[in-house]
């Protein structure tokens, strides 16, 4: 994970960004498991995470996934992307002699995970041992989802109760234009974003890891501990009597307070095409919440009013239907400063809010978020693409020019301008 911050930032003074990634056979576009010896051919010996500069390389839960993160807090997203983009050329250079290459999105499309999940063998395997003896590692929700995680700081406690209740007002909007998961063992679902549907249950063993994906009204670290750590950590100590799962990464929210970092980690983001789409969603969203902690459409009191219901209930219609999800709350809206009407689109939401929030952006990144505004967010390209013929052979098609997409840094399913 990012770190943050070594001393505590204040409110959008910094950023940590991780991206994950799919490694695939070059041959096939089946899963290889091999992070571990990119890693080893990169560096000259197996690590859990190495320092290419600005980003960093580093494992996952599982040997097919390699995370690239912001080696330290970053003070702003612009120019991220190339950085994002410099390193995936330079993996794809290394897994050449593995005959792999990198692939984008957030659920590969055909894979077994029950046959294919290997877990990472190396440091920290303890944990990842755990997670897998205590809630068996093998489904889609743990082997098979890739994301984005944004890391923002807040430096004291009413700073977090600012950035805490803007967050949970924005996670279920966030599949609307970044939903990116259409195709889950070789089948067009319907369902758009299909790697948070598998995420919000992958711990049904014990409810008390995921909750309802939005978190609860905690706004304060004490409250935050009252409602959220202390029933995890007593929930899972019967399963866990070394204690190795009882810290602050065991909370699998949709956005998750670090308190030992001063941050919060978002969770929801659906893993892009390529980093100029990721960067795109993630500099439209901080200005979103930016503006949300600012008090610009709505107080503090009324946002940190919003119970977890209509927020869930919101949830999962965006994981349904991405952007075309309707918004009939107009208590909800008007927190957002939509007030030309009591429901819309999420379409039409992410649309004013943008045009609301002007965000500063890279020339690149902010025709990547028009493009998503125009076309949709992934995952409607992929349906679109596959609406006609979605057998096998033209799933792996698609497969295989994401590939590409995720080489050359340009996006699936637009006209190159």
């Amino acid at each position: 994970m990012t770190e943050i911050a070594q001393q505590r930032l204040g409110l959008f003074e910094a950023y940590g960004v991780e991206l994950e990634y799919m490694i695939v056979s070059k041959d096939s576009l089946d899963v290889l498991p091999a992070c571990d010896r990119l890693i080893e051919a990169e560096c000259g010996k197996i690590e859990s995470e190495i320092e290419r500069g600005r980003i960093a390389w580093s494992n996952e839960l599982v040997l097919h996934v390699v995370e690239l993160k912001t080696s330290a807090p970053a003070p702003s997203l612009t120019g991220l992307f190339n950085e994002f983009q410099s390193q995936i050329r330079q993996i794809n250079k290394r897994l050449q002699s593995l005959n792999g290459m990198l692939m984008p999105s957030a659920m590969h499309p055909w894979m077994d995970p029950f046959r294919e999940m290997r877990l990472w063998p190396h440091d920290y395997s303890a944990v990842y041992e755990a997670f897998n003896r205590i809630f068996d590692c093998r489904g889609h929700g743990w082997a098979n989802l890739q994301s984005v995680h944004l890391n923002l700081p807040f430096a004291n406690d009413a700073e977090f109760g600012r950035l805490h209740a803007a967050v949970r007002l924005i996670l279920p909007l966030l599949p609307a234009i970044a939903a990116a998961s259409p195709v889950v063992e070789g089948r067009l679902t319907g369902r758009m974003d299909n790697r948070l549907n598998v995420y919000r249950t992958n711990s049904k063993r014990i409810p008390m890891v995921a909750g309802k994906v939005i978190p609860e009204r905690a706004f304060t670290e004490a409250e935050y501990h009252r409602q959220i750590f202390d029933p995890l950590f007593r929930e899972i100590a019967p399963h866990d009597p070394d204690g190795v799962l009882q810290d602050e990464f065991l909370n699998a929210r949709g956005a998750i307070a670090r308190f030992g970092r001063g941050s919060i980690e978002i969770r929801v983001i659906d893993i892009q095409e390529c980093p100029a789409a990721d960067l795109a969603v993630l500099q439209v969203t901080a200005a979103v919440l930016q503006a949300l902690t600012d008090e610009k459409w709505s107080s503090l009191e009324d946002q940190q009013a919003v119970e977890i219901e209509p927020l869930h209930a919101l949830l999962l219609e965006s994981i349904d239907k991405a952007e075309l999800a309707t918004i009939n709350n107009p208590d909800l809206l008007r927190l957002l400063g939509y007030t030309r009407a009591s429901s819309c689109s999420l379409h039409e939401l992410w649309r004013h809010l943008y045009e609301q929030t002007s965000p500063k952006m890279d020339a690149e990144t902010q025709r990547a978020f028009e493009n998503i505004l125009e076309h949709g967010p992934l995952a409607r390209r992929i349906q679109q693409r596959l609406s006609r013929d979605s057998s096998m052979i033209q799933i792996t098609e698609v497969a295989c020019q994401l590939c590409d997409c995720l080489a050359a840094g340009h996006q699936f399913g637009v006209k190159r301008r």
